[in-house]
């Protein structure tokens, strides 16, 4: 068995240099939640020595509330916004001779386009127009994965490592209690339960087992260094390889 173990990184919080020790791949914030061309640039530069996978995070236009409050956006500005934000990192890491490898929305953009058929399909023809070679990261099972097959990109079904889910398989609304994960061992367990088992989730009483392409942790988390040290080391004693999709 082998999985991908993502980080959300350049958010000018956490240790983005050593979680580059222990993930195979990380999304780059591109300025409208968080980052700077600066820290675009370094994160590039340092995921492309390691052999790293480099991917966009893009967002909503909205620094002051870290990208996690939900808008309502016409189609062209979501359209445009992601390109825009893939654009600027995908010529970063052009100049030093690297290459995007996918896209993961960030924060609101992101479990909006999880329920929303809409957003998520103006998402994913964003992606596919500026480039159908690259990956659409979406929460497994969610509309965001079926728009991307749509539209004919690879979807890369996601799980968390840090978050809690609810019964019916979805995540745990950040400010509700469960919300966050911050104990190592449940933590673990939840990775490996997700691994071995699928996350179920449940649509109109019917549940399924969905498998998972690639675990997140939390750059800007508390326990993210940890926590990444903690399931790496765990991933390799199961005798599960840790790469990049």
């Amino acid at each position: 068995m082998r999985i991908d173990l993502n980080a959300d990184l350049g958010e000018g919080c956490g240790d983005d240099e050593a979680l580059l020790e222990r993930v195979s791949s990380i999304n780059i914030a591109c300025g409208w939640h968080a980052g700077s061309p600066e820290l675009m640039m370094g994160l590039v530069e340092a995921a492309h020595r390691r052999a790293i996978a480099i991917g966009a995070h893009p967002s909503f236009p909205d620094r002051a509330n870290f990208g996690r409050v939900e808008m309502k956006l016409s189609p062209a500005s979501i359209r445009s916004g992601v390109q825009y934000q893939v654009g600027a990192l995908e010529a970063i890491a052009r100049a030093q001779g690297a290459r995007l490898s996918h896209v993961k929305p960030h924060g609101a953009l992101y479990n909006q386009a999880a329920r929303d058929p809409e957003l998520a399909s103006c998402i994913a023809r964003a992606v596919r127009d500026f480039d159908p070679q690259l990956k659409l990261v979406g929460l497994a099972g969610s509309a965001l994965v079926e728009a991307a097959r749509a539209e004919g990109l690879r979807a890369l079904e996601e799980g968390f490592a840090d978050r809690g889910y609810t019964a019916d398989g979805t995540l745990v609304p950040r400010g509700q209690p469960g919300a966050l994960i911050d104990d190592v061992e449940a933590m673990l367990a939840q990775v490996i339960s997700m691994l071995n088992e699928g996350i179920v989730r449940t649509w109109d009483g019917q549940a399924c087992r969905l498998h998972v392409d690639t675990i997140c942790l939390h750059g800007d988390g508390p326990h993210a260094l940890v926590f990444a040290s903690q399931l790496r080391a765990r991933l390799l004693q199961e005798g599960i390889e840790v790469a990049a999709c």
